[in-house]
Order: C-alpha cells, then sequence, then structure tokens
C-alpha cells in the first residue's frame, strides 16, 4: 500500500483522487501521501505503532478513507467495522481484534465506548468527523516513513456469517495491492476514469474495488455517506464518473425508480462506459432490464473477502460477456472440485475453489477455521457451488450449506429465485430450505412485490402458476411468504438462513 500510494502521488501528484458527492472537497494524491504521514503521527500520538490493529467505527467520508490508506501506508492493519452489526458481534470485533486505538464518528462515540468497558486492555478511542479533512499544515509537515513489509497483515475484516461469530479474514499488504492492479487491468481503467462509490468501506467490495483500484491506474473516487436510489444518478452525472460500482440488490432499486420516476435521459449517461456488478449472482432478468433501461452494460463479477474481493470477471468486451455467469478468473486460478477435493471436468457441479496472490493468509486467531478453507494442495474453499463451461466462464448456482435436499435431489436456490424474478409483479425474491418430515427439505420463498401488487391470495396464485410453469411441481416452493425486504448483509448479499426465523404463510 506504501508503493501504491507513493507511485501515485509521484505521478499525478495534483490529479483529484476523491471528492464528495457535492463537489465541494477533493483530495488529490499528492495531498494523499501527506496526509498518510499525517495519520500515522496521529496514531503515534494514541499510544500505537506500527504493526499495531486500529478499528474504525464510522460511515463513507474522505476522513474514513484517509485514515484507512494512511495506517496501512505505515503498516497498521485496518479493521473496519461493520456499521450494521448488532451490538454484541460489534463488541465481539473490537475485543477479538486486539484493537489498539478506535476511530468513531460522533454518532457512534457512546455506543463503543460503552462496548469498549471490560475490554481487559487499555484501547484509545478518537472522534472523528467522517467528512472532515486534515489540516493542510499537518499534511505538508507529515515525514517520510518507511515502507512496510509486503507479508504485513494490512486489513483485519470480519464476515458477516449467518452462524457463529464473524471470523476475522486477514489480509496483507502484497493481498490489497494485487487485487488493485488487477481490477484496474481486468477493467481497462486508467487516469480518466471515476467511479461512483456508494458501497460501504466496511465491505471488501467497496474498501478493494472503490478506493484501492484508483491508486492503481490514477482514476477517482466520489464518495457519498451512503447509496440513495433517488440520487444514484444525479451523482454520477454531476461528478463526471465513467463507471459504477454496485450489487444485486441495487440494481433492483434502480430498476423500481426508473419505473416510478422515468429513465434519466441517455445523453446525460453517456459518459459511463459500464455497471460493475458485483459480490453475488445478479438475476439475468435484472441484467437485461438495467442494460435495456439506462442503455449501460454490466459486467458481473464476484468474490469473497477471503480474496480481497473480485476473483471472477466478464470480460470488458460486451460481447464476449455471458449473462449469468460471475464470469472467468480474475486475477488468480479457479476451479470446480468435487467432494474428494478433485478437479471436476467442465460442465460438472461442484466447489469452486481459488488460488493467487488475492488469497488471505487465514482467519485470525482461529487455526481450525483456517485449515478447514484449505485444501492440502493450497487452494481456498469458497463454499460457492457451481460449475464452469467449456469457454472457461463460471457459473455460480448457491451455496454448499444454502443447497435444498428435497427428497435426496439438490434444488439450488438460485433456481427458484429467478423463476420468481420473471414475473412482472415480483420486485425481489429468494428460496431457502426448510424442514419437512416427509422430504426432509421443502421450499420456502420469500417474495417483495412491486409497487401496485397486493399481497392476497391472487397474487400467490399467480405466482404459483408461473412458478409451476418454470420450474415443475416438485420445485414449485410449498410456502411462499410477502416481506418488506430480504434480510442482506452489508455486500447485499441475502442472508437465507434469517429467513427461517420469520412466520410464513403455508399454500
Amino acid at each position: 500500500m506504501h508503493e501504491l500510494i507513493e507511485r501515485a502521488a509521484a505521478r499525478w501528484p495534483d490529479a483529484t483522487y476523491a471528492l464528495d458527492a457535492e463537489g465541494r472537497h477533493a483530495l488529490s494524491f499528492a495531498a494523499l501521501a501527506g496526509g498518510c504521514r499525517a495519520v500515522q503521527q496521529r496514531l503515534r500520538a494514541l499510544g500505537s505503532a506500527p504493526g499495531d490493529t486500529v478499528s474504525l467505527v464510522m460511515p463513507n467520508g474522505l476522513a474514513t478513507l484517509q485514515l484507512l490508506l494512511g495506517a496501512m501506508h505505515g503498516g497498521w492493519c485496518v479493521n473496519p467495522v461493520n456499521l450494521l452489526s448488532q451490538p454484541e458481534q460489534m463488541r465481539y470485533v473490537l475485543a477479538h481484534s486486539d484493537c489498539k486505538v478506535v476511530l468513531v464518528a460522533p454518532e457512534w462515540e457512546a455506543p463503543v465506548r460503552e462496548l469498549l468497558q471490560g475490554a481487559g486492555r487499555p484501547i484509545a478511542l478518537e472522534v472523528v468527523d467522517p467528512a472532515a479533512a486534515l489540516p493542510a499544515a499537518a499534511v505538508r509537515s507529515g515525514a517520510p516513513s518507511d515502507p512496510p513489509s509486503h507479508d504485513v497483515v494490512a486489513l483485519l475484516m470480519y464476515t458477516s456469517g449467518t452462524t457463529g461469530q464473524p471470523k476475522g479474514v486477514m489480509l496483507t499488504q502484497a493481498n490489497l495491492a494485487a487485487n488493485a492492479r488487477a481490477i484496474s487491468a481486468e477493467h481497462g481503467l486508467g487516469p480518466g476514469d471515476r467511479v461512483l462509490g456508494v458501497l460501504p468501506l466496511y465491505h471488501i467490495n467497496a474498501f478493494a474495488v472503490t478506493m484501492l483500484a484508483p491508486l492503481a491506474h490514477g482514476g477517482s473516487v466520489v464518495l457519498p455517506p451512503k447509496f440513495s436510489a433517488t440520487q444514484f444518478w444525479a451523482q454520477a452525472v454531476a461528478r463526471g464518473c465513467t463507471w459504477i460500482n454496485v450489487v444485486p440488490t441495487m440494481i433492483a432499486y434502480l430498476l423500481e425508480g426508473a419505473e416510478r420516476e422515468g429513465v434519466p435521459p441517455r445523453e446525460s449517461l453517456a459518459r459511463i462506459r459500464f455497471c460493475r456488478s458485483a459480490s453475488s449472482a445478479l438475476p439475468p432478468e435484472h441484467h437485461r432490464a438495467f442494460e435495456a433501461r439506462f442503455g449501460i452494460g454490466i459486467i458481473e463479477t464476484m468474490g469473497l473477502t477471503e480474496t480481497v474481493a473480485p476473483s471472477f470477471s466478464n470480460p470488458l468486451d460486451a460481447a464476449a460477456r455471458k449473462i449469468g455467469s460471475v464470469g472467468r478468473a480474475s486475477g488468480c486460478e479457479a476451479r470446480i472440485i468435487g467432494r474428494d477435493l478433485r478437479p471436476l471436468p467442465d460442465g460438472e457441479t461442484g466447489e469452486l475453489a481459488i488460488r493467487g496472490p488475492n488469497v488471505m493468509r487465514g482467519y485470525y486467531k482461529n487455526p481450525e477455521a483456517t485449515a478447514a478453507a484449505f485444501t492440502p494442495d493450497g487452494w481456498l474453499r469458497t463454499g460457492d457451488l457451481g460449475h464452469r463451461d467449456a469457454d472457461g466462464f463460471f457459473f455460480v448456482t448457491g451455496r454448499i450449506k444454502e443447497l435444498i435436499i428435497k427428497g435426496g435431489e439438490n434444488i439450488a436456490p438460485r433456481e427458484i429465485d429467478e423463476a420468481l424474478l420473471a414475473h412482472p409483479a415480483v420486485l425481489d425474491a429468494a428460496a431457502v430450505g426448510m424442514p419437512d418430515p416427509r422430504y426432509g427439505q421443502e421450499i420456502l420463498a420469500c417474495v417483495v412485490l412491486r409497487a401496485g401488487h397486493a399481497p392476497d391470495a391472487a397474487t400467490e396464485a399467480a405466482l404459483r402458476a408461473h412458478c409451476a410453469e418454470k420450474l415443475g411441481r416438485y420445485k414449485t416452493p410449498k410456502v411462499l411468504r410477502f416481506v418488506g425486504e430480504l434480510p442482506r448483509g452489508p455486500s447485499g448479499k441475502v442472508q437465507r438462513l434469517k429467513l427461517l426465523d420469520e412466520p410464513a404463510r403455508a399454500g
């Protein structure tokens, strides 16, 4: 990270690296590098040193970005805390991470102080406005720092698991830099490119794709405080963005907004070269609808926290992309393995496995989970089910632990999702296996309806008839439940197992 930042400051000193959504404040590459040294002075004054972990409980903002990069530049390990965590999960992360310093936004000061009580170790806490800028004098006065070793852990990011305690993923300086370069090369990005970064920096996608990648190619990032479907296009157009980075649930909200408020004029979106969709599989119906309505091609990608986000990507060339596929291996090697952990031939379904410079060192203070995550020959087991076609494109059908096994037959939840999403009344949908005394598991589907459609018996009957036609009777959900929204993690991934916690309407 030290090399990436210093190289960018030397090559493009006066170019804008980051700016807020209103365009009032901007950060150049030279100011970023100077600010990194100021951040390190600040951390030392709080009693920490390179190698220590610094936790941040802060939403997006230029100060948040500067603190994250400044700490890593000097050899600290950053731990951006998920603001959507339940209090006990956040307490666990702050305790387990062994952080020496916690930087908090003003609105988080009181709850974090309470969570730190009884931590059993001294922890410095400092309040920082996420939107603040470092004083210019401090930026200029910072002394150069020595670069940390490439194998130093630079990021400790906790996964938002649906069962058990979160696991702390350890990513090194080399892991982060490798993926920043791979993302830039995969998408053909250069100094003239600007991304709208609406995902939270405490999630690996935003951290790697919108914050780190521009350092490698000299581009820039627009950083709104959060995603807003009503302001999204105005922010992208006003700030001159050339690409956008979202997750499938955001695409669904943008499509819904277009139906309600109309599509922005095509000429206003002409600078946007592509939309990058990540973190979870994008339903083909939404993929086609987005491209048709906005005239912007989608590059579908996929990755994990354990691989610094993207490890699969569709090509930049629109004609070479495959709708429904997460793409080919990007910046790493990938294969499909069977239960015996051996590679499977193209077309056969198994577990996705990854090996490369972006793969994590392991899970913090959890050698058992680390050992279980890797095959004996060093491939990371993703837990995702899918297959590879003859052209090297990978298709993901679900998570192994979320696979529905009904009467001995394996059913991928995504197959049910996509059938429901093809119905014009459905905005969002997710299926999960529920216990059943006869079949072992039956299918529960939660459905979010579009505006103007009522969650009544007639709608339910129409959806059942639609599923029977698309899927057959055996795969038609036994239980349909109408909900206002699906439970999702910070990346936009549906937390399927949480669907079982809610009362359902049986058919």
